[in-house]
C-alpha cells in the first residue's frame, strides 16, 4: 500500500509531464555546499541573562577548563540537537 505522498509523487510523474533538470548533480553539489557552509558558520548574538546565571555559568566553565562562552555555546546545541538530557531521565 502506498502513502498520500506517494501517490501524489506516482500522480505527479503521470500526468504533469515533469522535465528533467539540467546539470542536476552540479547543482544537488551546489546545495550540500551551501548546507555544509551553514552549518558550520558561526553567528555572534546578544542575550540578557540574569548576573546570577551568568556568575553560575563562569563557574561551571571554571570547572571544566573552558571558556563561558565555549559551554554556553555547548549546551545550546545540545538543547537544539535533543542531545540535551535532564538528569531525571537518566537512569
Amino acid at each position: 500500500m502506498y502513502s498520500k505522498e506517494e501517490l501524489e509523487i506516482v500522480d505527479y510523474i503521470e500526468n504533469q509531464n515533469p522535465k528533467s533538470i539540467p546539470d542536476l548533480d552540479k547543482k544537488v553539489e551546489k546545495m550540500k555546499s551551501a548546507v555544509k557552509d551553514k552549518q558550520t558558520k558561526r553567528k555572534a548574538i546578544n542575550i540578557e541573562i540574569l548576573e546570577s546565571d551568568l556568575e553560575k555559568l563562569k563557574t561551571k566553565a571554571l570547572e571544566e577548563g573552558i571558556p563561558y562562552q565555549t559551554l554556553l555555546n555547548s549546551l545550546l546545541h545540545k538543547y537544539v540537537t535533543g542531545q540535551l538530557v535532564e538528569k531525571d531521565k537518566i537512569a
